[in-house]
């Protein structure tokens, strides 16, 4: 099945006893949401696996899918100007994607100058095709940050394993001069108790400097009577940011359900300034 109403994707996986669920990882956790809605225990599904891709995700939201869902949670990487899905996915191991060398030659450049960087450095994917014939992509572009592993995985494959995407290099944002990627905070934010996976960051400019703004989805786990445990816990938020990102950032929490769910890529940036 497509995207989309989800009640009915949750009926087709009870009625057909589906064993793989492929969506985008914000998607898996709309459908774990859902099913919680519905008092659906996920134990009583046929999910062993689930393929996830399209948007960057953290190792925290894979650790929230497999516990709510009841699944192993595998990355898969793909764009629709190569091939769409296909071009590398976890094996059992889940220490990087391989990629399919039999279709593809991987490189990795800078994103600045374009220049091929050692094996094992931080850049920019760039992707040639060998077996595409109608529309062949020679060093083609992918925008994505990511590295390459050319060891021996334990699995026995020998292809290039490439590293999940820490984001794109198109949508970083520079904050105060400091390069910051929504990942990043993801991973703080799901490291920290209480904190749900719907969160969004909106950016402005305010005179001359950019301010961020980090908004959490208020739940029962951090719902708290008194100002001062939730200023306490506003500041605790906060200073782990400013720690990971090296910029600051100010925590607000918003009513449940007020930030929108995405049924394909997650939108997680606002970005305000006029530059």
């Amino acid at each position: 099945m497509s995207s989309g109403n989800t009640e009915k994707q949750i009926m087709i996986m009870q009625d057909y006893k589906s064993t793989a669920l492929v969506c985008t990882p914000t998607y898996a956790i709309t459908l774990a949401d859902k099913m919680e809605r519905m008092g659906i225990d996920p134990k009583n599904l046929s999910l062993k696996v689930g393929l996830f891709g399209g948007e960057p995700w953290s190792e925290s939201m894979r650790k929230e899918i497999e516990t709510r869902l009841c699944l192993s949670a595998t990355d898969n990487y793909g764009l629709s100007e190569v091939i769409g899905p296909g071009v590398a996915g976890e094996c059992s191991c889940k220490c990087g994607m391989h990629i399919f060398e039999d279709a593809f030659i991987p490189e990795i450049i800078d994103p600045e100058t374009c220049q091929v960087l050692p094996p094992g450095s931080v850049g920019e994917l760039v992707l040639t095709t060998l077996t595409k014939e109608a529309l062949p992509m020679i060093r083609y572009r992918t925008r994505d940050i990511t590295s390459l592993d050319y060891s021996k995985c334990d699995c026995g494959r020998t292809m290039v394993r490439m590293k999940k995407t820490m984001g794109r290099s198109d949508d970083m944002l520079i904050i105060k001069g400091v390069n910051v990627f929504p990942s990043q905070i993801e991973e703080v934010l799901f490291a920290i108790e209480g904190c749900e996976p719907h969160y969004q960051l909106v950016v402005d400019r305010i005179g001359a400097m950019d301010e961020l703004e980090v908004r959490i989805e208020v739940t029962e786990n951090i719902f708290f009577d008194e100002m001062k445990k939730q200023r306490a816990f506003l500041e605790m938020v906060e200073k782990k940011i400013a720690s990971m990102l090296g910029v600051g950032a100010t925590v607000k929490l918003v009513e449940p359900n007020s930030i929108p769910r995405q049924e394909g890529k997650a939108s997680r940036v606002i970005d305000k300034r006029k530059i």
